[in-house]
């Protein structure tokens, strides 16, 4: 009989990197959670229809990556792709625009997309999310990407760059996309590219191919049609990132994948992951809200992509990485011989857990040899052997594995805890 493997575009995390997830999904988070950010958790699955109004039908993520199937009543569920539009239809749902405004949200968890798998882009991914939905105030664009780059900080990046574009509101898009649909009209495009251009010409503009980014070298860009409100707007978000001491490189071109964004855009890069580089991103989306049916209210937000991060992580920084995974190394592996040591064992287990160092013991009645092959296995820091004869001395044998040393201590929680932490 074959056995199962895990369904491609997938992974499974395993120790010891899973501690490194675990760290680090945590530490992109953390800026949020000092920022008054506050944690919604939204479901997996979600109407179909809110990602074909919400993110856009001529996105190719609606178009060809999503998740989608009929329940057993015959609803249209989809995997969620992305994190925004579940956050804002949780937002409407929940009349949550009755509150105190702006809504400040986080979120983490898994999205999946349909997608042909490769080094950073899988087709079950996670990710640590943000919005602030209900004030369009371009300071608080500032903060967010702030935060985000303050998030990557944390998880122990330093070699990330900040893209940065303005998409313009209803009546600058309607003028730039007037101008560019003028200019690929002169370019030979292939029937696909055609058909994207016919339903969203900016999604021409995300193409990643090095002979369509060539074809669209002057081609018109949206900075230059924002109107005087929007421009405003963008130049108040680069100065408050000025002052925030955020660096940044323009990119005209910037569109992102989705329909959602207008006004500020920003994507953020690392240059170790090679083709995708992209470590996670967002903007404004002004009319997200009332395109699902809630009340006309703005919103910013982005996701940062913690596959990517680990990634641009382990490239970076791997003496970060190592550390991390070192984390949850145990303090301490006790070896019982016999059966009265090994009930003994249970209970000093428990009790040096709860003084908070970390404990496992040698399980199934192995003899000394083979629990002192487990000990060093385990990488715990010592191994603490109860024979009978300790017992009823009432010590125990403390070893450190790492030198070899050993050296008797009381048969105490409280004693063994004090021996093995550091000074």
């Amino acid at each position: 009989m074959s056995t199962f493997t895990a369904p491609k575009g997938s992974y499974d995390i395993l120790p010891p990197d899973s501690a490194v997830f675990l760290a680090t999904r945590d530490a992109l988070a953390e800026p949020l959670r000092r920022a008054g950010y506050g944690y919604i958790e939204t479901p997996i699955f979600e109407d179909t229809a809110l990602f074909h109004r919400g993110v856009g039908e001529s996105t190719d993520v609606v178009s060809k990556e999503m998740y989608t199937f009929d329940d057993r009543g015959g609803r249209s569920l989809t995997l969620r792709p992305e994190g925004t539009a579940g956050v804002m239809r949780a937002f409407v749902e929940h009349r949550m625009h009755a509150a105190q405004l702006p809504a400040k949200l986080y979120y983490a968890g898994p999205n999946f997309r349909y997608e042909r798998p490769q080094a950073g882009r899988y087709r079950h991914f996670s990710q640590v999310g943000a919005e602030a939905i209900g004030v369009d105030d371009p300071l608080l664009d500032a903060e967010l990407i702030e935060l985000a780059d303050a998030a990557f900080r944390g998880a122990g990046l330093t070699r990330h760059r900040l893209l940065l574009n303005s998409l313009g509101d209803r009546e600058s898009r309607a003028a730039h996309r007037e101008a560019l649909v003028r200019f690929l009209a002169r370019l030979d495009l292939d029937e696909e590219t055609r058909r994207r251009a016919e339903l969203n010409p900016l999604r021409v503009l995300d193409d990643k191919r090095p002979e369509m980014q060539a074809a669209l070298t002057d081609a018109p860009v949206s900075v230059d049609f924002l109107t005087d409100g929007c421009r405003a707007h963008y130049d108040a978000v680069r100065a408050a990132l000025t002052d925030l001491g955020v660096t940044w490189t323009e990119a005209p071109k910037l569109v992102r994948g989705l329909d959602y964004y207008t006004k500020t855009t920003f994507e953020f890069v690392h240059d170790s992951l090679g083709a995708q580089s992209a470590v996670g991103g967002g903007g404004r989306y002004d009319g997200l809200s009332a395109a699902i049916g809630g009340p006309d209210l703005t919103g910013v937000g982005w996701a940062l992509g913690v596959d990517r991060v680990l990634l641009a992580l382990k490239a970076e920084n791997p003496a970060r990485w190592d550390e991390l995974a070192a984390a949850n190394q145990l303090d301490v592996f006790l070896v019982p011989i016999g059966p009265q040591a090994q009930r003994r064992a249970l209970g000093l287990a428990r009790d040096l857990r709860a003084d908070a160092l970390r404990v496992d013991l040698a399980w199934g009645g192995r003899g000394l040899k083979g629990a002192m092959k487990a000990a060093d296995r385990s990488g715990a820091r010592f191994a603490l052997v109860l024979g009978e004869r300790d017992l009823a001395a009432g010590t125990a044998q403390l070893k450190d594995l790492a030198s070899g040393e050993q050296r008797p201590v009381p048969l105490d929680a409280a004693a063994v805890a004090a021996a093995v932490r550091p000074e």
